[in-house]
């Protein structure tokens, strides 16, 4: 998925090359904080900033001095296949510079701004430099085969070897023809250039002018579509590679073999409605009234092949079949380079922690960067400070959450990539148990399009894992989580886990631990565990993680006072063998995991673990 940059602009100096770089690309611009007076959204901390939608996968586009962006994003830095592009302007706009990513778009991201401000592009990248092409980066609407063989070949294009170059469109108007070519056939690099397969070894462009349509049978083994896509392929001497896009009927937008497919040829896949695909019956070679009394279309393969080709597309490969799948090939005389149709919906569940994010995942930043809707309670959405701006939001109040779960479902079943915001971890006490159980009911439950959807979890640093860390090590051994909340829950189940944790002696974290209305349960969990453990078992109070109000303290356990507690703050009360530490910076919490014996010399070095 190609993320639209984002253009940081650190002073004033710099802030009108700023909003024109944005204007040029459909950007926002985010400014620094009391350093600029017009932006989409402000950040405090450049270098914070910067890092976060690097982590994110955001290309930046910063116009500043390029060692700021160097200094924010070396600690990141691993493997630049994956990372994305970074590209620094000067001030007054003169100076260009692909930092990162010149392979994955830098270079075509800093030409095009250069020729925006009319200034100088400083590509350095060698392939680009010295031939005027990076082949392992063809142009939209080209695909390249034996990709592995690209870091060679341009090793040898630059050490003074000519392209030699074969197939049907050599000598047609491609991304090559540049290339130095010689017509002698001896020590020459051999490139090939056609919309058929390359020969074994040799690196291959094809153009993208092959939409595939499928169906199957539901559950089909991926492996009977796949083996069929690729005879008819080989059959219409296609290139997988000459493949722009998988697509189907809606209906089928949760079908393994096909989301399998698409995976396996790296190409995105597509799906219409029947009504869309019902317009292409009179192009089709095998109209079907079974299929239309089925799905309501009379051709699934065919219509999907020709309705992403468009108009005009013709019906290379007629429908083709085996026992439970079928397809079909439409191509045109010019590459695809848009998609028609649309996407299988995602949801991503994310859990940003307690809300600063130094403690956020670089994934979960890269699932709300890429998601076009957030959907969630209003604070939290908040917190993703300017990952958020400029999306669309739905905010819910507290107490919403059953609407906010459908909410976002259905929008995904539309085909959108909607980001579910929880604070803390989305599987722990939050949304992630309810979308599921939503999916999962018959009755009550959400549209069958919904249940289509991608649904993506992403870990989150739990409120019991920052008090933990802010404590010491309170949870070193067996611990539990109750919700002290019985909206939900019946309290006399609430209170038989207590019983059963207080005699099982675990650290025990306490979600929900009063609200205004209940204020008496965490003062009968206290009574019960004193029943169990000694009245000094050490006590954590944390309020505010991660925030700038954030309030650690200790108590014993038979001085906890519920007037000290409220709905943001997590209690984690020790085990019988918890203790705290008194060190120089105070009191750290921590719950030994039975070391001493060995430190001690009671075990034996083989019963260690």
């Amino acid at each position: 998925m190609a993320l639209t940059p984002v253009v940081l602009a650190l002073s004033r100096s710099g802030e009108d090359t700023a909003h024109r770089i944005a204007a040029a690309l459909g950007a926002q611009v985010h400014g620094r904080k009391g350093r600029v007076d017009r932006a989409d959204a402000y950040f405090a901390n450049a270098l914070d900033h910067a890092r976060d939608l690097f982590a994110a996968g955001t290309p930046i586009v910063g116009v500043c001095a390029s060692g700021i962006l160097i200094r924010a994003v070396a600690p990141l830095l691993a493997d630049k296949k994956n990372e994305p592009p970074v590209v620094s302007v000067s001030d007054d706009g003169a100076v260009v510079v692909p930092l990162l990513g010149g392979h994955r778009g830098a270079n075509r991201l800093a030409r095009h701004i250069a020729q925006t401000l009319g200034a100088t592009a400083a590509v350095t990248t060698a392939g680009d430099v010295s031939l005027g092409i990076a082949l392992d980066e063809p142009p939209v609407g080209w695909r390249v085969s034996n990709a592995h063989l690209a870091k060679e070949v341009m090793a040898k294009l630059l050490s003074g070897q000519k392209a030699q170059l074969e197939g049907a469109l050599a000598g047609t108007d491609h991304p090559l023809s540049n290339l130095p070519q010689s017509t002698e056939a001896q020590d020459d690099v051999v490139l090939w250039v056609d919309t058929a397969p390359a020969p074994e070894g040799v690196l291959g462009y094809h153009p993208t002018i092959a939409s595939l349509g499928v169906g199957c049978a539901r559950n089909c083994p991926p492996e009977e579509l796949s083996e069929l896509v690729h005879g008819q392929l080989a059959g219409a001497s296609l290139a997988p590679e000459a493949v722009a896009s998988v697509n189907s009927i809606d209906l089928k937008a949760d079908e393994p073999a096909m989301i399998e497919l698409a995976h396996e040829l790296g190409v995105p896949l597509r799906f219409f409605t029947a009504a869309e695909l019902e317009e292409e019956t009179p192009r089709l070679q095998h109209p079907s009234d079974v299929v239309f009394a089925e799905v309501g279309c009379h051709g699934v393969s065919e219509g999907a092949a020709l309705r992403a080709g468009g108009s005009d597309a013709a019906l290379t490969v007629p429908k083709a079949k085996t026992a439970q799948a079928t397809c079909a090939i439409a191509t045109l005389d010019t590459p695809l380079t848009e998609h028609q149709g649309r996407k299988r919906g995602r949801l991503s569940i994310v859990g940003i922690g307690p809300g600063q994010a130094s403690w956020r995942t670089p994934e979960v930043s890269r699932l709300v960067v890429e998601a076009e809707e957030l959907v969630g309670y209003g604070l939290y959405i908040d917190l993703l400070g300017p990952l958020a701006a400029g999306k669309q939001r739905s905010d819910f109040p507290l107490g919403g959450e059953e609407d906010r779960c459908r909410y976002a479902l259905e929008r995904a079943g539309e085909g959108r990539d909607v980001a579910l915001v929880c604070s803390g971890d989305a599987g722990i006490y939050a949304m992630g148990a309810l979308v599921f159980e939503l999916l999962d009911r018959e009755a009550h439950g959400v549209s069958d399009a919904a249940r289509r959807v991608e649904v993506v979890c992403s870990p989150g640093v739990s409120a019991l894992q920052g008090a933990a860390a802010r404590a010491g090590a309170p949870l070193g051994h067996d611990f539990c989580a109750i919700s002290l909340s019985d909206l939900l829950t019946p309290r006399e189940d609430i209170v038989k886990r207590l019983e059963a944790a207080a005699v099982g002696d675990f650290v025990i974290a306490f979600y929900n631990p009063v609200s205004k209305r209940r204020r008496t349960l965490l003062a009968e969990s206290r009574d019960i565990l004193l029943r169990h453990r000694p009245a000094g078992t050490p006590v954590m109070l944390a309020s505010s993680l991660g925030r700038p109000e954030e309030n650690i303290r200790y108590r014993r356990l038979d001085e906890l006072d519920v007037d000290e507690v409220d709905m943001l703050t997590v209690v984690l009360v020790g085990s019988s063998k918890s203790r705290l530490a008194q060190l120089g910076e105070g009191a750290r919490m921590y719950t030994p995991r039975g070391y001493a014996r060995k430190i001690d010399g009671d075990l034996a070095p083989d019963k260690a673990s």
